[in-house]
């Protein structure tokens, strides 16, 4: 009994001891004062105003031009209402740049009094080159006058981070994400040696990126190359860092340095599904089963196709079912075979290095439809081009630039793990 009094004693100095010690304000006295407040005249107004002037206020709307856009509409959309406006990017030589030719997606930008008349109007598009950009600058003078001006700039690259879940597809995922398309092919590319992505792909999936924005002023006007991404499918991690060494051609290395970039790629085009696989099939023209010596690829005609790996054009022509077919001899005896072109677009005895543009998806030849049939022979044997890309081997970064590599690394590292917290941040 003694030690319960000793506890409750304890409990009540505790209770005591966090119990407020100012009054409560219902218990507080309550008084209202009055006092009278002399009025302003509208002189003292008058007066007031004359001392003070009101400024006028500039309204700002931002929007992007559609492809049937005209002056009028466009100026409506910006929260514009200026006859004198519309006549000038109508008839104005430099003006009239903005919506020449059904020029679709740029953002326009306008400054306009509180009476709806124009005062500042300006856009940006890439250049020709699409290194640098051009900024449209309409405004009006003291005067009144609306003039206007081309300025030229360049683009300043930031890094955009982004990562995703896979539900169905890594396009919806991307799209979901608010990756631009160009990323994701980047990303497939990447990756491609490693992952089917017609077929690999699980739920459930996850995959990081970063990414460079192109940027003139501050509006993203194109995405660069993909700096770094990691891709996680079915359990197995994956992971590529872009660099450079000076004076050679750039790729991408896993954070342990070894290379991502094998000999040969898997797929002669950007990105696209394979229609039919090597080995056994039933044949769509004579019917019956009959072996497939290569790889098809189902994409439109007009489709760019590319060389999978570095060599030299053998024969670039017509042969009976193939059509227009280009064979590239690569090293130790080896060849690949790209046929049914709408185009040819090398010569023979031409260098070429892998990923560049040989020729253009047809169905030239014996075929039934737009398709790349792709054949990879190794001293005249044929093996199945897909078997050989996750065979070939890849290379280290040279020891003399491995210091720089690490500290490249470190820094995406640190961006890739950034950008997969957002995503686990948002699916909390």
């Amino acid at each position: 009994m003694g030690g319960v009094g000793v506890l409750l004693l304890g409990t009540g100095v505790t209770a005591f001891g966090i119990a407020p010690l100012a009054p409560d304000a219902a218990d507080l006295p309550v008084r209202q004062v009055v006092e009278a407040l002399a009025a302003p005249t509208q002189q003292d107004i008058h007066s007031l105003l004359a001392t003070q002037p009101i400024s006028p206020m500039v309204l700002f709307r931002s929007d992007t031009t559609r492809r049937d856009d005209t002056a009028q509409s466009l100026l409506q959309r910006l929260g514009v209402s200026d006859t004198q406006a519309q006549a000038f990017l109508r008839n104005d030589p430099v003006a009239r740049q903005l919506l020449a030719a059904g020029r679709a997606g740029r953002t326009v930008h306008a400054e306009a009094s509180d009476q709806q008349e124009l005062l500042r109007l300006t856009a940006r598009w890439l250049s020709s080159d699409e290194r640098g950009f051009t900024r449209l600058v309409v405004e009006k003078s003291e005067q009144g006058e609306l003039t206007s001006r081309l300025e030229q700039g360049t683009l300043t690259a930031t890094s955009r981070l982004a990562s995703g879940v896979i539900r169905s597809s890594l396009f919806a995922a991307t799209d979901a994400a608010g990756i631009p398309d160009p990323v994701a092919i980047q990303l497939a590319e990447m990756f491609s040696s490693d992952i089917d992505f017609r077929r690999d792909l699980r739920q459930g999936d996850r995959f990081s990126v970063v990414y460079e924005s192109l940027e003139a002023d501050g509006e993203s006007l194109r995405t660069g190359r993909v700096l770094s991404a990691e891709f996680a499918n079915d359990g197995r991690e994956r992971e590529a860092v872009w660099f450079e060494e000076p004076g050679h051609k750039g790729g991408y290395y896993g954070f342990d340095g070894q290379s991502s970039r094998r000999y040969y790629l898997a797929s002669p085009l950007e990105f696209s599904r394979v229609s039919s696989g090597y080995g056994m099939r039933f044949h769509p023209i004579t019917g019956g089963r009959k072996a497939h010596m290569g790889v098809d690829y189902a994409a439109p005609t007009g489709t760019p196709v590319r060389t999978i790996g570095d060599g030299v054009v053998e024969f670039a022509g017509v042969q009976r079912g193939y059509g227009n077919v280009i064979y590239i001899r690569h090293r130790n005896n080896q060849t690949t075979v790209y046929a049914h072109l709408s185009r040819i677009g090398v010569t023979k005895g031409q260098r070429v290095g892998q990923g560049d543009f040989i020729g253009a998806v047809g169905t030239t030849g014996a075929s039934t439809g737009p398709h790349l049939h792709l054949e990879f022979r190794d001293n005249g044997v044929h093996v199945d081009p897909l078997a050989i890309a996750r065979q070939s081997e890849s290379v280290p970064v040279a020891p003399a630039f491995r210091a720089r590599f690490d500290a490249v690394a470190k820094l995406q590292r640190m961006q890739l793990d950034a950008a997969a917290s957002i995503q686990q941040a948002s699916a909390e």
